[in-house]
Order: structure tokens, then sequence, then C-alpha cells
């Protein structure tokens, strides 16, 4: 595998980015802006009705954002000038064939000019209703891939996958393709377009039940995906539908030069356009803020389980990286981008670090008083769980039933609800279970062998960095990781 220069490989290219509004898409669009102004056109695929909602939608959940204040200070008052030479927004959507782009002239356009598809676009909800998951993550893909096919100038399709498409299985994850019909437990039957109908059987039984409402239609749509996802081995309904998108680009690919990426799970930005930047909730944040606001009675996890996460920055530097070593070379290759392998963290550390930020920062409430942390009880089984949640929740929700009962069931509204917040916590547990106990750790042997290649330009080895090795996870965490969530995200 030969690496020429990244700068030079950028200049002039088309590329077509799907996801464009989301997270990770946004970054990566801004790096390549950043430091490749010479890039001839990114054409970025937004969910909207038409090309004026798309471009609003671009300025507003990405130009408007502080992630692009760097480029603003550059550019000052000829940056949207710059960005209507170098960006078009189009309105699409991957669900559909050539990606629900309305404008013909447009299609064929993209069609003659486009250099490397990038696509970002997904549904990363582990609770998403299972037709949603499968028309994006799955048959979103294969769209994805005919629209690429059809680029008379393609050198690579970059798909963005998800390290857990490996779901809990133990021990050291190999960057090697799942194949169609290949089940994690071994399950016969696993069939693509059985799912497809399976969902439309379910769609129309449901269409059928005159007391059916959205809210009860959805959640039937949710655990039939748990369900399905279970039955062939996977955890959650985001990662089977993941892995069953990678198989069919596996099995579709031909000639087409593919790359899979496949990140864990993907925190604030560790040094570029600045530190810290970070949108959404992550697991790991929601966790950590609860604690420093004062709102979580306990953890629960493994204290020695790995956690693996990577700085956004990290993982888009790799997504370019990985455009240049692969364009117009016929291949399959998968990219595992995490730590776990290379310079673990563990979930103790993170537990340690939440406290030590909180208590130098303390969390300010409504009351304009700072909330006081102290160590938290950890319950490092679900076991533990189980009992302390017993303890703590099922049994008073079984003393507020008899009194109930005695008070003719004037407390019916209190009991429901109180039961709508366990079934919704026990449900949250189940989902993230596999990642508070994890046993997995993924291999980056690829992706090592391609940060070496990377450093051999020394400049281009600083402006393109990926090793999660160069990371001290306390100063990350508690310098830059959760000083971004708190200001960006729970402010």
């Amino acid at each position: 595998m030969e690496l020429g220069s990244i700068l030079e490989f950028l200049d002039n290219k088309t590329i077509l980015v799907t996801g464009a509004t989301g997270f990770l898409a946004k970054i990566f669009v801004e790096k390549i802006l950043r430091v490749q102004p010479n890039v001839k056109k990114l054409y970025l695929l937004v969910r909207a009705t038409d090309a004026k909602s798309a471009l609003q939608r671009f300025n507003t959940e990405a130009v408007a954002k502080d992630l692009f204040k760097i480029l603003k200070e550059k550019y000052g008052t000829n940056l949207q000038s710059f960005l209507s030479e170098k960006v078009t927004p189009v309105a699409g959507d991957i669900t559909y064939e050539n990606l629900g782009v309305n404008d013909s002239d447009l299609i064929q356009e993209m069609w003659r000019n486009v250099d490397v598809v990038v696509n970002v676009a997904a549904t990363t909800n582990f609770d998403e209703r299972y037709d949603t998951a499968l028309a994006l993550n799955t048959f979103g893909a294969k769209n994805v891939f005919n629209f690429a096919a059809k680029c008379a100038k393609i050198k690579l399709l970059l798909h963005v996958s998800t390290a857990y498409v490996s779901g809990e299985t133990p021990g050291l994850i190999l960057e090697t393709p799942y194949r169609l019909g290949e089940a994690l437990n071994g399950a016969t039957g696993l069939d693509i377009n059985t799912e497809k109908k399976i969902i439309e059987e379910k769609l129309k039984e449901l269409s059928y039940d005159e007391t059916a409402t959205n809210k009860s239609i959805t959640l039937a749509m949710k655990d039939l995906g748990i369900e399905r996802a279970n039955k062939y081995g996977w955890p959650n309904t985001y990662v089977f539908t993941k892995a069953l998108g990678e198989m069919l680009l596996g099995s579709m690919k031909g000639n087409m030069p593919l790359v899979i990426l496949r990140p864990t799970i993907i925190t604030s930005t560790y040094k570029e356009p600045f530190s810290g930047w970070i949108e959404g909730i992550r697991t790991i944040d929601s966790l950590a803020v609860g604690y420093g606001k004062g709102r979580l009675a306990c953890f629960l996890g493994d204290p020695e389980s790995t956690i693996d996460v990577i700085p956004a920055d990290m993982v888009v530097n790799a997504m370019i990286a990985t455009m240049v070593a692969h364009a117009s070379q016929p291949c399959e290759i998968i990219y595992h981008v995490g730590s776990s392998v290379s310079n673990p963290l563990k979930y103790k550390e993170i537990q340690q670090s939440g406290y030590n930020y909180f208590s130098r920062h303390p969390w300010v409430n409504k009351n304009g008083k700072p909330v006081i942390v102290g160590e938290i009880k950890v319950l490092n089984s679900m076991d533990s769980f189980h009992r302390y949640f017993s303890f703590r929740y099922l049994l008073p929700l079984q003393g507020l039933r008899f009194v109930n009962s005695a008070l003719c069931h004037a407390l019916n509204g209190t009991c429901a609800d109180l039961k709508r917040k366990i079934n919704f916590v026990l449900r949250v547990v189940e989902l993230y279970k596999p990642y508070l106990f994890s046993k997995s750790f993924y291999d980056d042997m690829n992706t090592e062998k391609l940060r070496q290649l990377v450093r051999k330009n020394e400049v281009e080895g600083n402006m393109f960095y990926f090793d999660p090795k160069t990371l001290k996870w306390d100063h990350y965490l508690e310098q830059i990781h959760l000083p971004g969530a708190v200001k960006h995200v729970f402010k």
C-alpha cells in the first residue's frame, strides 16, 4: 500500500458526503475546507425538501456552529462566497433510489464529477424503529453504492460503519468483513429481503388494528427490531442493521474500491478545529454529567472493563487517510478506529476523572448553588444492579400499588408514571449493558499500518493525526472532553 500526499490528493477533487449535517460529517467537511481550500467541490446530501431548505439546514446546523469559527476567522466576510463556490448542499435522502435527488441535471452533474463518495448517513439510535433503521443503515448503504457506481470518475466509496457490528463477541475482534447470511450466534436463515418482508407484514398487521396509536406502532416497531437483532446474536437494532449494511456492500462491490471504517465510541475533538467540540449526547457523557449534576445514585458497569473511545478529529483524519491510500485500487478493506488495543481506557478511569473534574468545577444548580459530588456506589454486575433496583424502586412500587388499592385507585396516575419510568430505565440499561460490561478489544492492525504511512510525511503526519497512543486519558477527559461536553451539550 502506497500513500502519496494527502493534500495533493484532495486538490481539485469532488467529494459527495451523505448525512452531511451529522456530528462526524460536519467535522469532516470543516477539516477539508480548512486544510485544502483548493478542493474542487463538496456535494453535501442533506435531508430537505428542496435546494433552498438544504442550504438553510447546512448554514444553521453546520456553518452557524462554533465548529466553523476557525474558517470564519480566516475568511471573515468572504466566508459565504468561499462556501458558495466550494459547497453544494443537495436535498435528498439515502432511503430512496438516486439518493432521493429530484433535480435530474444535478444528478447528471454529480455522476460526471464525483471522485469520492463518503457515506456517513445513518441512524445511531440503539432503540430505533426497525423499519427506519433497516431503510437507512442497510438499504440506504445499498442506494449509496448504486449511486457511486454510476459516477464516471469514482475512485473510492468510503462507508462509515461502527466497530460494534461485532455485537457482544468477547476477545480480539479482527478487521474482517461480515458476509451475507452470517449470524453472530450461528443461527441460520438470516436474509435481508426476508427482514424487509417481516417489516412490511408487521406494519400491515398494525394498520388493521383499530386500537393502534402512533405511539403503540412506534413501540411495536422498536420491539420488532430488538427481537430480530437478538434472534441472530446482535444486542440492538442499530448494530444489527449496520452489520447488514456491511454485508450488502461486500456482496455488491465488484471492482468498486470500498473502504469500511469502523469507529468505536466517538467523543469530542482532541485538537482540531479546537479541543473539546462535541454535539449530541454520547454514552459516557450522559453518565458523567448526570453524576456531576447530582442525579446519579450509582454507576452501572464493570470498573475493570475497557471502554473504547476515540476523539472525533482522529476518526476524521483516518477517514481522509483511507481515501488517499485506496483511491482507484479495487479493494475491500476494513479499518477499526479505536483505542482498546493501542491505549486502553478502563471504566474506573472515566469514573475517577468525572469525580476529579466535578470536584474542581462543580455544577451550579438552578438555585445557584454548587453541587458537591462524592464517591459513588458502583454496581459491577447485572445481578447487583437488579438487587439494588428492586430494593430502591420495585418494592416502593409494590407498596404504592397497595396504598392505591386501599384509596380506591386514587393514585392510578402516580403508579402508572412510576411504572413507566421504571420500564424506561430497565430498557435503557438493557440497551447499554453490552458497552458497560464489554469484553471486546478491537484489533487495529490495518489502521496502525496506515498511521505509519501517514507519519512518513512529517508535516502531513502532524496535520492528519489519529494515533490514540498520544492521548493521556486523565488529561483528555478532565481538561478537554468533560469541559467540552458541559459547554457544548449540557450548557
